[in-house]
């Protein structure tokens, strides 16, 4: 009994091992951010039956998916240490990718079966993206879009913030992150074929940051003590 056990106690994940593993989550979903956006094909209606986007939106489906992990893990890797701005980033950050996983899911499932049967709803929900407004009224799903994006840009801005007060993980990616975030509305001046070419710094800076918690060996220093945390989260020193 005591063997069995003890062999039932070493399968259980720790929450090391769940923090290393959400971090090889946000290197992967990172990669994938940074690696779609030269070959993303163009988001109109002529595209959405094309073989490259039932390739690139399933693909962008579990990219969003792995970033709710990544993001995760990144948190409570410096739970303690990165404070009120840090767990505002998180929440702004988790909330972008949870909105932007519904459209994305649609993008994938939905929008390639109704291209033909209600091309002009497809027209208008592209011009979420493409800034080319469509004919029909698609109600309020172009300004839960615009708080997609606002979203994405607080919470880039002050978890990477937050992450370079603390320390915990590397300065580098943070800085980067933050700065990308910040930087990431001037897009919007740029020609739409060119304006996803912003998110490229943003998924290697996520990327970087998920690939230092993966590499993470310190068994203390990397285990946060998460059943201990009842209060709020403190501003550092």
């Amino acid at each position: 009994m005591h063997t069995g056990a003890t062999r039932e106690g070493a399968m259980k994940p720790t929450a090391r091992q769940l923090l290393r593993w959400s971090g090889l989550a946000a290197v992967v979903a990172g990669v994938i951010f940074a690696g779609i956006q030269p070959i993303h094909p163009p988001d109109f209606l002529a595209s959405v039956t094309t073989q490259a986007w039932a390739v690139i939106m399933p693909l962008k489906t579990l990219m969003c998916l792995l970033f709710l992990i990544g993001i995760a893990g990144l948190y409570f890797r410096q739970l303690g240490n990165v404070g009120w701005v840090g767990f505002l980033g998180f929440v702004c950050l988790t909330l972008s990718w949870w909105l932007q996983t519904g459209f994305v899911f649609a993008e994938a499932l939905i929008v390639p079966v109704l291209a033909t049967a209600a091309p002009q709803f497809i027209d208008s929900f592209l011009g979420i993206v493409n800034g080319v407004p469509g004919e029909m009224d698609i109600g309020a799903l172009p300004a839960v879009y615009g708080v997609v994006g606002i979203l994405y840009m607080l919470g880039g801005l002050l978890l990477g913030i937050a992450t370079f007060r603390a320390g915990v993980l590397p300065r580098a990616p943070a800085a980067l992150l933050a700065a990308a975030s910040l930087l990431t509305p001037l897009a919007a001046l740029l020609p739409h074929e060119i304006q996803r070419y912003a998110a490229i710094p943003v998924g290697l800076a996520l990327a970087w940051l998920g690939l230092a918690l993966w590499l993470e060996r310190d068994a203390q220093s990397a285990t946060p003590e998460l059943h201990l945390q009842t209060s709020p989260p403190s501003m550092p020193g």
